[in-house]
């Protein structure tokens, strides 16, 4: 007796969407930021088609908002910023990336990436590398109490030195 191969019944909405990055961060000082790329997997044994809503879609251009993706590929989808004013400074604007099975127009399954402009990247690096200093100096002093008792007071003066030192740059 010859069986039929049957593909599970697919659930409207709880189909998992995979795309990198999940989030976008946009420079106003780099213009070559102002142009990113989302990949869109498909590790699915089925195609896939998507579509690329935006919360602002004034702000941006989506190339090939809509396509499809064949069974176990990729595709890459190009975001253009193309209004980098002081005023988008620190808006959070989100992309959802809806997919359904290619003859199907029920969405299966949807994902959400944000987009955040910033005024500058060398300003985010510097409060990165603050944060990460400042990070490894509470790590260290949890290591050197824990690895030479009694060398609390010149920890605690070294960290509070360190700490002084960034606040005041």
């Amino acid at each position: 007796m010859h069986q039929q191969k049957r593909q599970p019944e697919l659930v409207e909405g709880n189909l998992p969407v995979f795309v990198f990055p999940t989030e976008l961060i946009f420079y106003a000082d780099d213009q070559s930021t102002h142009k990113q790329v989302l990949t869109l997997y498909n590790p699915y044994e089925f195609a896939l088609k998507f579509k690329v809503l935006c919360t602002t879609p004034n702000k941006y251009v989506v190339v090939d908002a809509a396509g499809a993706v064949k069974p176990q590929c990729c595709v890459d989808i190009v975001i253009r910023h193309r209004d980098v004013r002081s005023c988008h400074y620190g808006v959070i604007d989100k992309f959802r990336l809806q997919v359904s099975e290619q003859s199907q127009r029920k969405a299966l399954g949807r994902k959400e990436v944000v987009a955040t402009l910033l005024p500058s990247a060398k300003e985010q690096q510097k409060e990165e590398e603050e944060k990460r200093i400042k990070e490894h100096l509470t790590e260290s002093l949890f290591f050197e109490q824990s690895f030479q008792p009694g060398s609390f007071g010149v920890v605690f003066k070294a960290l509070l030195m360190s700490y002084t030192l960034l606040t005041l740059k």
